[in-house]
C-alpha cells in the first residue's frame, strides 16, 4: 500500500511540476521536479525510496534510450558519428582521468581510484533537462543532436569506467588490459545482442500475425516491453552493455517500421500514443527520484563537524567548473579538427560562443545519481568506502550546478544563435492560425438554419484553438489581440447604445426600459474594461435578468407579461443586429478583419440562440457537428497543400500541420464509430 501511495504521489507531483513550469517557463521542468523531490523528502522524513542502479537502469534508462534510438534522425547520426563517438568515448575517458586527478589533488582524503570513480560517473550527460530548456530558448539543432547522440552511448561508457574504478577501490586490484578487453566486449556484444534480439522480436511479431493474432493492443504492448527484454538478456545473461543493446534495438525498430508503417498504421498510431505517455511519466519521475535522494545523500556530509559547509560548496563549484571546462576544451579542439578536415564545407567556423553552448548542454542527471548511490559501504579490508558520503554530496552538487548553469547562461548565449529555427516555429503557429480562421469562414458559409447550432459550437472550438495558439506564440501577441478585441467589442457596445437612444428619441421605449438596457450595457462595458475573456453569454444575460425585474414590478395579466417578454427580447435582438450591421460595414475598412469577424460571429451566435428556443444536448446536433468537422477536414488539407505549393511552408512544417489535422479527424471518426 505504501508503494502504491508513493507512486500516486509522484504522479501528482509530476503533473503539478508541469503546471508550474507552464506559468514560470524560465525555470526548467526538470529543476522544478528536483525541487519537488527534495521538498517531499524533507516533509516526510520517514519516507525512503532507495535508488538502486540496477533497477533504475532497467526501469528508466532502458526504455528512454530505446525510444531515443527509435526517433533519432539516422542521417544526422551518421553525419555526426565522429563527434558523437568522440564525446561518448574519448571525452568520457578524458573526464575520468583529468577530472579524477583534479579531484584527488583538490581533496587528498579521496583516494585516486575513488576520485576516478566520481569523475567517471559525472561524465554521462542527460539530454532530458536540456530538451526542456531547448523548448524555451531554441538551442541550435546541431548542438541538440550532438547531446542526444552522445547520450545514447556515454551512459554505457561512463558506467563501465565507474564500475572499474569502484572495483579498484573495493578489491585493491586494477588491470588496464582487462579493462580494455572487458570494455570492448561490453560494447561489441551489447550491440550484437541488441541487433539480434530486436530482429528476433520483430520476427516473432510477424509470425504471430500470420497465425491470426492481429490485436493491435497486444502488439503495441509487445513493442513497449521490447527494451526491457533486450536489456535483461544483454545484462543478466550475456553480461554485456544493456544500454548499447537497447539503443541498437531502437534503431533497428525504426528501420523496420519505415517499411511497414502503412501496413500497420493502426498499430503504429496506438504504439506512439502509448510511448508518449510512458516517456512523459519516466522523464518526470527520474528527476523527482533524483530530488528525493539528494537530502539523504548529503546529510552525513552536512552534519560532519570536520567539514565546513562553505568549503564543500566550494568543492562542488570547482569540480563542476572543471568538468564543464574539460568538455569545453575538448569540444573546441575537436571542432577545429572537424572544420579543417571537412570536405563538404558544411561545418561552421569554430567559435567560443558555440563551444560554450555545447559545454553548458552537458548537464548531468539521474544516471549520475543512480550510479553514485550504488557505491558499496565497505571495501575488501572491512573498512568503510573512503569518503563515501562526501562523494555522494559532490555528485549531487555537481548535478545541480550543471543544471543551474545551463538554466542561467544558455538563454543569453542562445540569443540569435538560431533565428531560423525561431522563425520556423513562428511560421508554423501562424500557418495553424490561418487554417483555423479559414475553417471558421468555411463554417460560416456552410451554415444553414438546420445546422446553425452545431456550426456555432464548432466555431467556438476553433476560436478557442486560435486563442491557445496566440498564447503559445507569445504574450505580446496575445496582449495585442486582446486589446484589439476589447476595442472592437466596445465599438459594438457603442452602436447598441446608439440604437437604444434612437428608440428612446422616437418614443418607441420608455425611460424605465431604456434605463434597464443602459445599465446592462454599463455592466458589459465594465467587464470588458477589466477582463476581455469575461463570459459573453453572462453579459447578454444581464439584459434579460434586468428586464425580468421590471416585469415583477408591473402587476399585469399573464398576457401582459408575455408581451413584455416579447418586447424586451425584440429590443435586445434588434440592438445586437444593429451591432452586427455596424461591424460588417467597419470590417471592410478595418485592418483587423479576422478579429472583427470573430466578434461578428459571437453576435450572430447569440442572435441565433435568442431567435430559437434553447436546445438541450441531443444526438442530432452531435451528428451534425461530426459531419461538419469531417467536411471541413478536406478544406483544411487543401489549404495546407496550397500553402506548401506557394512555398509558405516547408516539407516538415506541412507534415506537422497534416498530422495536426489527422488527430482531429481520428478523434471525430472514433466518436462517430462509437
Amino acid at each position: 500500500m505504501d508503494l502504491l501511495i508513493t507512486i500516486i504521489l509522484l504522479l501528482f507531483c509530476l503533473l503539478l511540476s508541469n503546471i508550474i513550469s507552464h506559468y514560470i517557463p524560465s525555470i526548467p521542468t526538470a529543476l522544478t521536479q528536483i525541487a519537488f523531490g527534495v521538498v517531499m523528502a524533507l516533509l516526510f522524513s520517514e519516507f525512503e525510496l532507495e535508488l538502486e542502479a540496477e533497477w533504475f537502469l532497467l526501469l528508466f534508462v532502458a526504455p528512454l534510450l530505446y525510444n531515443d534510438g527509435r526517433h533519432f534522425p539516422r542521417e544526422e547520426l551518421w553525419k555526426m558519428r565522429t563527434s558523437i563517438l568522440g564525446n561518448a568515448i574519448i571525452l568520457v575517458l578524458l573526464t575520468t582521468i583529468v577530472g579524477g586527478y583534479f579531484i584527488h589533488w583538490l581533496i587528498p582524503s579521496i583516494p585516486l581510484a575513488a576520485a576516478f570513480a566520481l569523475a567517471a560517473i559525472l561524465s554521462p550527460t542527460d539530454p532530458v533537462a536540456v530538451n526542456g530548456i531547448a523548448k524555451r530558448i531554441h538551442i541550435p539543432g546541431r548542438v541538440l543532436n550532438l547531446v542526444r547522440g552522445e547520450s545514447l552511448i556515454n551512459d554505457a561508457s561512463g558506467l563501465v569506467a565507474f564500475n572499474y574504478a569502484v572495483a579498484a577501490v573495493v578489491t585493491g586490484y586494477f588491470s588496464v588490459a582487462e579493462a580494455i578487453t572487458d570494455f570492448t566486449y561490453t560494447f561489441f556484444i551489447g550491440a550484437v545482442a541488441g541487433l539480434a534480439l530486436s530482429l528476433l522480436i520483430i520476427m516473432i511479431r510477424f509470425i504471430l500475425r500470420k497465425q491470426g493474432i492481429q490485436d493491435v493492443t497486444f502488439h503495441s504492448l509487445l513493442q513497449v516491453l521490447t527494451p526491457f527484454l533486450i536489456f535483461i538478456v544483454a545484462e543478466e545473461m550475456l553480461h554485456a552493455s544493456g544500454v548499447i543493446a537497447v539503443v541498437v534495438g531502437g534503431i533497428i525498430h525504426s528501420l523496420v517500421s519505415e517499411r511497414t508503417e502503412t501496413m500497420l498504421a493502426e498499430e503504429q498510431v496506438l504504439t506512439e500514443n502509448i510511448w508518449s505517455i510512458v516517456i512523459f511519466i519516466l522523464n518526470g519521475i527520474v528527476f523527482l527520484l533524483l530530488g528525493l535522494n539528494i537530502p539523504s545523500s548529503i546529510v552525513d556530509t552536512v552534519e560532519d563537524p570536520s567539514l565546513s559547509n562553505w568549503l564543500i560548496i566550494g568543492y562542488v563549484l570547482l569540480i563542476g567548473i572543471v568538468i564543464l571546462g574539460i568538455r569545453f576544451f575538448w569540444s573546441y579542439l575537436f571542432s577545429i579538427y572537424e572544420y579543417k578536415t571537412d570536405k563538404t564545407n558544411e561545418m561552421e567556423k569554430p567559435s567560443i560562443k558555440h563551444t560554450l553552448i555545447i559545454s553548458l548542454t552537458g548537464v548531468r542527471g539521474a544516471v549520475t545519481m543512480a550510479g553514485v548511490l550504488s557505491i558499496p559501504f565497505v571495501i575488501h579490508t572491512g573498512q568503510g568506502f573512503p569518503e563515501r558520503s562526501l562523494i555522494l554530496f559532490l555528485a549531487a552538487g555537481v548535478i545541480l550546478f550543471t543544471l543551474l548553469a545551463a538554466t542561467i547562461f544558455l538563454p543569453s548565449l542562445s540569443k540569435n544563435s538560431d533565428t531560423l529555427e525561431m522563425d520556423d516555429e513562428d511560421l508554423l503557429i501562424s500557418a495553424k492560425k490561418t487554417i483555423m480562421v479559414s475553417t471558421i469562414d468555411k463554417l460560416y458559409l456552410d451554415m444553414t438554419e438546420e445546422n446553425s447550432t452545431a456550426a456555432y459550437e464548432l466555431i467556438d472550438e476553433y476560436k478557442r484553438r486560435i486563442r491557445q495558439l496566440n498564447y503559445v506564440a507569445g504574450t505580446e501577441e496575445e496582449e495585442t489581440n486582446l486589446k484589439m478585441m476589447t476595442e472592437i467589442r466596445l465599438r459594438a457596445l457603442k452602436q447598441e447604445r446608439s440604437y437604444l437612444h434612437q428608440l428612446l428619441n422616437e418614443h418607441k421605449i420608455t425611460e424605465e426600459v431604456f434605463g434597464i438596457f443602459e445599465k446592462s450595457l454599463d455592466y458589459r462595458e465594465e467587464a470588458l474594461s477589466t477582463n476581455v475573456q469575461a463570459g459573453t453569454r453572462f453579459l447578454f444575460g444581464k439584459a434579460m435578468r434586468s428586464w425580468s425585474r421590471i416585469m415583477r414590478k408591473n402587476r399585469g395579466t399573464k398576457m401582459d407579461r408575455r408581451e413584455q417578454i416579447r418586447i424586451g427580447k425584440e429590443i435586445q435582438l434588434n440592438s445586437m443586429k444593429s451591432a452586427i450591421s455596424y461591424l460588417e460595414k467597419w470590417q471592410e475598412s478595418s485592418e483587423q478583419k479576422q478579429l472583427v469577424q470573430i466578434v461578428i460571429l459571437e453576435y450572430q451566435r447569440l442572435v441565433d440562440r435568442w431567435e430559437k428556443p434553447s436546445v438541450a444536448f441531443n444526438e442530432k446536433i452531435q451528428e451534425q457537428k461530426e459531419e461538419l468537422r469531417l467536411h471541413i477536414v478536406d478544406q483544411q488539407r487543401a489549404g495546407i497543400q496550397k500553402m506548401y505549393e506557394k512555398g509558405e511552408l516547408n516539407r516538415e512544417q506541412a507534415k506537422d500541420l497534416r498530422r495536426f489535422i489527422n488527430y482531429i479527424e481520428s478523434a471525430t471518426l472514433y466518436e462517430y464509430e462509437e
